[in-house]
Order: C-alpha cells, then structure tokens, then sequence
C-alpha cells in the first residue's frame, strides 16, 4: 500500500513539474538551442497508455547523465543521442551503440518482428564502421520515430558529476520505485507495449525501458527531494 501511495504522490508532483517546465515535449520537436539545463534528470512518458486507474500518462523510462566523476555530458547531450540524427549521412537514424535506451527499443523490435537476421550485430560493440551502421540504418530509423514521439519532462539538478550525485540518487530511486520487478505490479502495461518483446526480463516485467536499479527499494525521502529541486526548478 506504501508504494501505492507514493506512486500517487510521484505523479502529482510531476503534474507539478509538467506545469513548472510548460512541458512535456518530444523529442521530435526539439534542438539544442533551446533552454535545457546543464544537468539533470528526465522522465519519458507513454503516449499511447495511462496509469490504471488515472488519465495520466504512465512513465516509460527514467534516466540521467554524467553520474562519472568529471563527465562533462550535457542533458540535452543525453536526449540528443536518445533522439538520433536529423541530417547528414544517418539522418532520421541515430547511434544505438551510444544510446542504451534506443539499443533496448531496437532489440524488442527485432524480437518482436523476427529480424534477428537481418540485425545480427545490433548492440555488438561500443563502435560500428560505416558499412554497418548504414546496414542498420532502417532499424536505426524506427527507433528514432518510436522514442521521438514519447512525451517527457525533464527536471534540473545541477550538482557535480559523481556517482553519489543527487541526480544519480533520484534516478535509481524513481526507476525503484515506478518498477514492478519482482514486486506488486502496480500500473500494469498494455498488452501491446513494445517492452514485452524484449529480452531482457527486466524490461518486460518491471514495465520501464530501464534494467539498472528495477529490482531494488526505494527510499521514500526521494519524494520530498523531487519535491524541492521542482520548487528550486
């Protein structure tokens, strides 16, 4: 019932944060000129589900960035390799080698659609030459269009890259506490949600696009902390 609770609480306050940003966005409509904080955390949403038994949207995905110490990666750094490219040679594509969550999307769609052939070497390496990304580039590019179209809000917290960063924090306690891995399903996903074809099990159970940290408790203090970074926001 605690988390039950909590989770109710956790989506009022990112209605609130929803307000604060005038957000949510995709990722389809954005670029690097806008006003993106140096650092914080975001939070994909559905766009085609809501929680059970409210009309918000269900969280898909949590995540951060520069959680290494002296890591100079940007939030919008972070969305824009989630995002892909929008021109040159892989436009409408992206890397899924630098991204863990478009590697994840691109493998339950393989799964899903039976391409294992054609995709053998998806997620192989933290590189790929030039033949091989243009042989994965279809893949690449349904990818982008899926991630692209999700809703997500983003929320600034700016202390210093480092693996006990308060950033870092809220993202393992979130992912914690929105996942359903090995504890009461809460918020069940549709029956056609992409996830399931993962292979990962925690991906399809947990019901997040996330593996690290599904499994784990959360620190109910995580909600008063939220709180007041949306409050410094």
């Amino acid at each position: 019932m605690a988390r039950g609770a909590d989770l109710d609480a956790l989506y009022l306050l990112l209605q609130a944060l929803q307000d604060h940003i005038d957000g949510p966005r995709k990722l389809a409509n954005c670029h690097g000129r806008m006003d993106w904080p140096d650092r914080g955390v975001y939070v994909f949403l559905s766009n085609t589900e809501t929680r059970h038994a409210s009309d918000h949207p269900r969280i898909t995905r949590i995540g951060t960035h520069a959680v290494s110490a002296g890591s100079s990666t940007t939030l919008w750094n972070r969305l824009r390799t989630h995002r892909g490219a929008m021109r040159g040679t892989y436009e409408g594509g992206g890397n899924h080698r630098g991204s863990v969550f478009r590697r994840h999307v691109g493998r339950a769609m393989i799964d899903h659609d039976g391409l294992q052939d054609k995709y053998p070497h998806w997620g192989e390496g933290s590189s790929a030459g030039r033949e091989r990304r243009l042989e994965e580039l279809p893949l690449e590019r349904r990818v982008s269009d899926y991630i692209r179209d999700l809703p997500f809000l983003w929320l600034e917290v700016d202390d210093e890259p480092g693996s006990d960063s308060d950033r870092a924090s809220l993202e393992k306690n979130l992912i914690a506490l929105v996942s359903n891995f090995q504890k009461e399903t809460i918020d069940p996903r549709a029956d056609d949600w992409l996830g399931h074809n993962s292979p990962e099990p925690e991906i399809r159970d947990s019901g997040l696009w996330n593996v690290d940290h599904v499994a784990e408790g959360y620190d109910p203090a995580l909600l008063d902390r939220l709180y007041s970074h949306i409050g410094e926001g």
